[in-house]
Parts: C-alpha cells; structure tokens; sequence
C-alpha cells in the first residue's frame, strides 16, 4: 500500500472501510475531526521534535524526560490538536483537551516520581484544558492524568483515553494497594 508524503505529514490511503469509517464512537471521531484529525494523520517531523525538546531538558535537581515509540506516535497522530467535545458527558463534562506534550515540559520529576510507583516510565501528553490537568502517556501507551486532586487512569492506550476524557466518562483514581 503506498502512502502520500506532503512536507513531514503522511497520510495513508483509506482503509477497507472507505474514508468515513473510524475506529472512534461518532462523538469523539466528530470532535477530533472538528480539531483537525483525520484517518492516517501523521506528523513525524513534530513529534522528533517535541522528542528533542523533552530529552533536552532536565529539572533542576537533574530529572529528565523519558521519551519512547508510544509517545512519539501519539504525538505524531494526535500532537498539536486542540479537541473540545460538543454535548453533555455521560457522567462527567468532556474535557477539552491540548494535545501539546510541552505542557509537561517542567514537570519530569512528578513524571519520573509517578512512573516510579507503577513501575513504568511516564512521558507528557498534553493538558486538559480546563483543568490543567497533565495528560501523560506510558511506555506501554497507557494514559494518566495528573491534577490537584490526584493521579488518574484513563485508557489501556490512547483511543481507548480519548474516547474516556471525550465522552464524560469518569477515569480511574489511582491508589495505593
């Protein structure tokens, strides 16, 4: 299958199921489409380069970012969209979500400190907009949010995340055993 190449963006051709078929429920394929998502996207060139950014910089005290593949696709797929649900949740408000992984730039050490208590590495997603809230992303692709409340658990991989924090579906808190 070939795909097209314009600038550092890829798009792959649509798949079997045309152009109209997605892999999200109707709500967040519209508010992610509405952001600029679309089937295929795919911006490596910016993704290498919040990669460089977030490698780069250490913390005062000498924490760094972990980056690895799951948030380096993430990035490429989903990075720079701004995404705000239309309509209620099912039980909480949807958040609106920068997808943006700088805003976690100063954050390593919180990062290093909570990768450390789930035997993980955590690297930044972006923000929930509202809230502040720190969306981060673990080497297996799982996603957490972090916020004044707590640390929360959000989905097994990034659609499954999207799809939680889109529709008003409550995360998971994260507690100790």
């Amino acid at each position: 299958m070939q795909a097209e190449r314009s600038s550092s963006k890829l798009t792959a051709p649509p798949g079997p199921g045309g152009p109209t078929s997605t892999r999200f429920p109707e709500p967040v394929d519209s508010a992610l489409r509405s952001a600029g998502w679309q089937p295929g996207r795919w911006d490596i060139k910016q993704a290498e380069y919040w990669a460089d950014a977030l490698r780069g910089h250490a913390s005062p005290a000498g924490h760094r970012h972990a980056v690895f593949p799951a948030a380096v696709e993430a990035w490429a797929e989903f990075g720079g969209l701004h995404v705000t649900a239309t309509g209620p949740g099912r039980q909480v408000a949807p958040a609106a979500l920068d997808l943006d992984p700088l805003h976690g730039l100063h954050l390593a050490r919180t990062l290093v400190d909570l990768g450390r208590a789930l035997d993980t590495e955590l690297c930044p997603l972006g923000e929930e907009s509202d809230s502040r809230a720190l969306l981060a992303i673990d080497a297996e692709g799982r996603v957490y949010t972090l916020d004044h409340t707590g640390d929360w658990y959000v989905g097994a991989h990034i659609d499954a995340a999207l799809t939680t924090l889109l529709t008003g579906t409550p995360p998971t808190r994260l507690t100790t055993a």
